[in-house]
This record gives structure tokens, C-alpha cells and sequence, in this order.
């Protein structure tokens, strides 16, 4: 029910404005009347109230000043005057002092309940709109908590070449934590499964499950939440290990656990992956927790699995067969990948299925991550890179997933070789992608040929012409546009924003930024507050 004040000097017309309307069946109710303006004032101090009529002609204060004074100090109040003909110009002309709709004396009911139900359905409207907010503000994290997670999964899941750079990255992220190269860290993989038998429940629950696990993270010092496009219904937790505190991994798992049992009803199946040092290693530690969850049992009954072994347990690829294996794929030697892959993955003396799966992971995120580079995810290739997950969690069949490996390498291959031969049009579509992903990394002509394994002068040439921009003027409008994004985000500082879009400096970002728009970065973000 909205709440409706009536003031009117004559107790007469207040009497006639409670009997022209049925304020029940309209869903209103008149929670108080006044005589005057300056008595209605201090009703509004005491009183719930959503609507105020008013008389135009009153003594002591007036309508006009009552609603000027309402617009002032009770901003939220909807105020309807009513006038005589004689006044209907100068009302008219008050609306910007927070008359929100007048009525011309005698009141008509029909017109009465024409008002009020237009100021119901714009205050029910307003009230949506901030649930909703108030709903997306909860559910959705800040611009930085997104960028943060999806560095995470590229750390995870991406090949990078420079460490320094990955260090200055983590640093701008404000991982200050994960720079430290003997950070001690274990991921935590966690998979939510229904338990009553309603599958809907789960996808219903999924953005409430995020939002308990980012609060989980928020209370724990060195925890970090991501979620991995590639696996449904999981998000994967980063814990820094305290040495200090043992089992500290084991009891964080135990209270997602058990949270997600109390607040969602939801069965939940965990895996904790092996602990690791230093951000070299990260990749090693999320393919592990992978691992341990994939031993878990079919069923929605909760489960953990704690897969830690040593890493003399298993014999891991080398950095050196990564390279060889990428430029296989990069080079379209379809035969050369293969001869390798069989190298490295068709041995079995001293192999354990421990170490073939922690190392067709790895060939497989290598194989992804290439998928993406060249923005080739097709449902050919997304379905194949599932089918050799699947396989490799089995942990039963070598040859199988060896075979799928080589024929997902055939796929992607094909599509490299036909970028190639694309006149540049699609090397520079995957350069374009390549740089959205990762505009704010430190990134040149130079390290662009070397990771398309392409010629930078015809890299540089051929990007001109088909883009109409030199690729120095084309990142630097990207990262402005992304900046201008970011500036909307108002629990971001200037610095941040910086760091965000790949300055370490906020002066020169912001001097770029002005040479761009014709404007500084915090006069951008004012005239936006202007206009809302």
C-alpha cells in the first residue's frame, strides 16, 4: 500500500477527496491530514508517506512552497496540487519545484485515479529498477574482481613466455601475494550437483553458489575465486597456504562445503589439487585439483578428494616439448605434432597413469589455448576438446586419448592453414582477438610476430590495410575505449583504471587519455555523474 497525505485548508474538501476514491482497491491508504503547509511539514517528519496532495491556496505556506520544501527535504515524495483555473499557468510552471502532476478544482475522481495510479506505476517501476540494481550490484562482481578472475584463468590455462611480464601483471592486479616467487599455493575445485532430483536447481542456484564463494574467498587472506568456461557448474578456488596453519586447504574445503549445503541445499563434489610454488606453477596445481575431482563418484552425494601427491610421483612435460608441440600446430606440421606427441605420451615403461594425465592436460590446454588464439572454437573443436577431458579423467585409456589429442591437433591445424592463406584478413581477425584478450599486457609488433609466428613487417603492413590503423594507434584505442568502461565503475580509483588497461602510470595514462577525448579521466567520470 502507498502511503497518501492529504492538506487542504477547508476540512470540507479533505472530507470529499477520501470519499472520490477507493484508496483500498487502488492499493493506497491516507495515513494523515493537515490544514496547511507548515503542518504537513511536520507530519512528513513522523510519517511514512509516499503521495502528498495539496491544496494550491492555504495559509501560512502555500502549495507551491509546501512542494518546494517537500522537493528539498523528502525528495522521494510524490506531491499532486490542486488548483483553480486562475492558478493553472503558475502551477504549470512550478513542476521543475517538485510538483510531480496537478488536478484543476472540483476534482474529478476518474481524474483523481488517473494521477494516482500513473505515480504508482512510476514508483512500483522505480522500485524494480532497484531491486534489480541493488540485485546486480550483489551478483555481479566489480570491473576489477572480473579482470583479476580472468587473468587468473589465463595464468592457469594460457602459454606465456615472459615471467617478468606475468610479475608486473600480477602487480598492477594488486596479486601482490601470487608475485612472491615462494608463494605457497593449492586450488581447490568445487562442483555443485542437485539433491533432490531437480536438475533445474542447480543452473537456478549457480550465480548464488558464485556469490557464496566470493564471500568465502573475501574472509580468507590469499583466496581467489575464477570460474573455467570449460567445466559447468564449478568454480575453482586459489588458496595461499599459510605454512603456519596446517590443513588449512582441507578445512577451507570443508566450510564451502558445508555452506553450500546450509544456505542453497546443494550437494557438493571437491578436489584438491597438489600443492605448488610460485606463479610458474599454478598451472600444474589447477590441473591437479582437476585431477582429484575427476576421482570422485558418479551421484549427488558431497565428496572431497585430496589427490596431493609429491612431484617425484610424476614425471612432468617440459617447457621445451610445449615449444615443440606449439610450433607444430603454428607451422600446420601435422606429422611433426604427431611424431612428438607420441614421444612424449605413447611411452610406458616407468610412466604412472598419474603423470600421463597430468601431462595430457597439459597438451590439451596447450591445444586450447591455440583454439582461442585463433578464435576457433567451433562446436567441431569445443566437442572434441571435451571428449579428450573426459577420456583423460577416465584415467583408463592411453592410446584413446592420445588419438583424440592428435585429431583435435588436426582440426586446429586445418584452420591455422587456412588462416595462412587468407590474403591476412583472418591472421589479423586473430591478432584482433588476441589483442582483446590481452590488451593490457605489454605487447609489441615484435612479440606479436613471434606469437603468430609471422613476418612483423608483413604483420605490421598487412594489419594496416586491412584495419585502416597502424597497430600502435589501434591498441591505444582500445585501451582507451576499454578505459572509458571502466570509468563507469565508480568503486574504481584513476590508478586502478590505469593498471587495468595496461599503464603502470596514472599521469600518463591520464595524458593519453585527455589527447584522446579532450578530456581528463575524472572529467569524464563527473560528466557522467552529471547525467545521471
Amino acid at each position: 500500500m502507498m502511503k497518501v497525505l492529504i492538506t487542504d485548508d477547508e476540512i470540507q474538501i479533505r472530507k470529499g477527496l477520501r470519499m472520490k476514491v477507493d484508496w483500498e482497491e487502488e492499493e493506497f491508504q491516507i495515513v494523515g491530514e493537515a490544514s496547511n503547509g507548515q503542518e504537513a511539514l511536520e507530519l512528513l517528519k513522523i510519517k511514512d508517506v509516499d503521495v502528498l496532495i495539496t491544496d494550491m491556496r492555504m495559509p501560512i505556506m502555500d502549495g507551491i512552497e509546501l512542494a518546494k520544501r517537500v522537493f528539498q527535504e523528502f525528495p522521494k515524495v510524490r506531491v499532486i496540487v490542486l488548483s483553480g483555473y486562475s492558478d493553472f499557468e503558475y502551477v504549470r510552471g512550478s513542476m521543475k519545484e517538485g510538483v510531480k502532476d496537478y488536478l484543476l478544482k472540483p476534482v474529478a475522481p476518474d481524474e483523481l485515479v488517473e494521477v494516482l495510479r500513473k505515480i504508482r506505476k512510476e514508483v512500483e517501476e522505480e522500485k524494480r529498477k532497484q531491486v534489480e540494481s541493488a540485485r546486480i550490484r550483489q551478483l555481479v562482481h566489480t570491473q576489477m574482481q572480473e579482470v583479476q578472475e580472468q587473468y587468473l584463468l589465463q595464468l592457469v590455462k594460457e602459454e606465456w613466455l615472459q615471467p617478468n611480464l606475468v610479475k608486473e601483471r600480477l602487480h598492477q592486479l594488486q596479486f601482490e601475494d601470487l608475485t612472491n616467487e615462494d608463494a605457497v599455493v593449492q586450488f581447490i575445485t568445487v562442483e555443485i550437483r542437485e539433491s533432490d532430483g531437480n536438475p533445474n536447481r542447480v543452473k537456478e542456484l549457480w550465480l548464488p553458489f558464485q556469490m557464496l564463494c566470493k564471500e568465502i574467498a573475501k574472509k580468507h587472506a590469499g583466496t581467489y575465486t575464477f570460474y573455467d568456461p570449460s567445466y559447468a557448474n564449478m568454480v575453482h578456488f586459489l588458496h595461499l597456504i599459510d605454512l603456519g596453519k596446517q590443513n588449512s586447504t582441507s578445512s577451507l574445503a570443508l566450510l564451502v562445503q558445508q555452506h553450500v549445503k546450509t544456505f542453497l541445499n546443494l550437494e557438493t563434489v571437491i578436489g584438491i589439487g597438489n600443492i605448488v610454488t610460485g606463479f610458474t606453477e599454478l598451472k600444474l596445481g589447477y590441473i591437479s585439483s582437476l585431477l582429484s575431482w575427476s576421482q570422485s563418484q558418479l551421484g549427488s552425494q558431497s565428496q572431497v578428494i585430496d589427490g596431493t601427491v609429491t612431484k617425484k610421483e610424476i614425471v612432468l612435460l617440459s617447457p621445451n616439448v610445449e615449444r615443440r608441440l606449439t610450433n607444430a600446430i603454428e607451422n600446420v606440421d601435422f606429422n611433426a605434432f604427431k611424431e612428438n606427441i607420441n614421444k612424449v605420451l605413447g611411452w610406458t615403461e616407468t610412466q604412472s597413469v598419474l603423470s600421463f594425465s597430468f601431462d595430457a592436460n597439459r597438451v590439451l590446454f596447450l591445444l586450447g589455448s591455440l583454439a582461442r588464439k585463433y578464435s576457433i572454437e567451433t562446436m567441431d573443436i569445443q566437442s572434441t576438446l571435451w571428449n579428450c577431458q573426459q577420456s583423460i579423467w577416465e584415467l583408463n585409456s592411453q592410446r584413446k586419448v592420445i588419438e583424440q589429442l592428435i585429431q583435435l591437433a588436426k582440426l586446429i591445424i586445418e584452420r591455422v592453414r587456412i588462416t595462412r592463406f587468407s590474403n591476412g584478413k583472418l591472421i589479423v581477425d586473430s591478432v584482433r582477438y588476441y589483442l582483446d584478450q590481452h590488451y593490457a599486457s605489454e605487447i609489441s609488433l615484435t612479440s606479436l610476430s613471434e606469437i603468430f609466428h609471422i613476418n612483423s613487417a608483413y604483420l605490421s603492413e598487412t594489419f594496416k590495410n586491412q584495419i585502416g590503423q597502424n597497430f600502435s594507434d589501434y591498441l591505444v584505442n582500445l585501451r582507451m575505449e576499454k578505459a572509458l568502461h571502466f570509468l563507469k565503475d565508480k568503486q574504481l580509483k584513476i590508478i586502478d583504471i590505469a593498471n587495468l588497461v595496461g599503464f603502470s602510470n596514472s599521469g600518463y595514462f591520464s595524458t593519453v587519455f585527455k589527447k584522446h577525448f579532450d578530456q581528463t579521466p575524472v572529467e569524464f567520470r563527473n560528466s557522467i555523474e552529471s547525467i545521471e
